[in-house]
């Protein structure tokens, strides 16, 4: 399994971009010795993510689950738009730091969210 989109699913991602805010739900299964890895990554991505106005929502391990399959972790983050997500992708900064996402992760599921209707 895939640990980051590819360019097409950017491409998708980035088109859906109507201007409000997302909000990326994160499951996470690590490598053996992947977690302290992740939380490098995750304290070196957060001065980034403040930068560009997104925000952790929750970031957290997790239990067994009731059903379906278990994960190690996951984190919610809120970005103002999609397009911040991207530029956040772009950015030198966060470059320099993602092997230790790659080195981290064994699999990731990211689904984008959207705000019901009224909300």
């Amino acid at each position: 399994m895939a640990i980051e989109p590819d360019a097409s699913a950017l491409e998708r991602f980035g088109a859906d971009d109507d201007g409000r805010p997302v909000v990326l739900f994160q499951l996470l299964r690590f490598v053996e010795g992947g977690r302290d890895r992740y939380l490098q990554y995750a304290s070196a991505a957060q001065p980034i993510l403040l930068r560009l106005g997104a925000q952790v929502l929750y970031a957290g391990e997790l239990s067994p689950p009731l059903i379906g399959e278990a994960w190690d972790g996951v984190v919610v983050t809120r970005y103002p738009t999609r397009a911040s997500y991207l530029e956040m992708l772009a950015d030198p900064g966060y470059q320099k730091i993602l092997p230790l996402r790659r080195a981290a992760l064994r699999e990731a599921v990211l689904v984008p969210t959207n705000d019901w209707p009224g909300r």
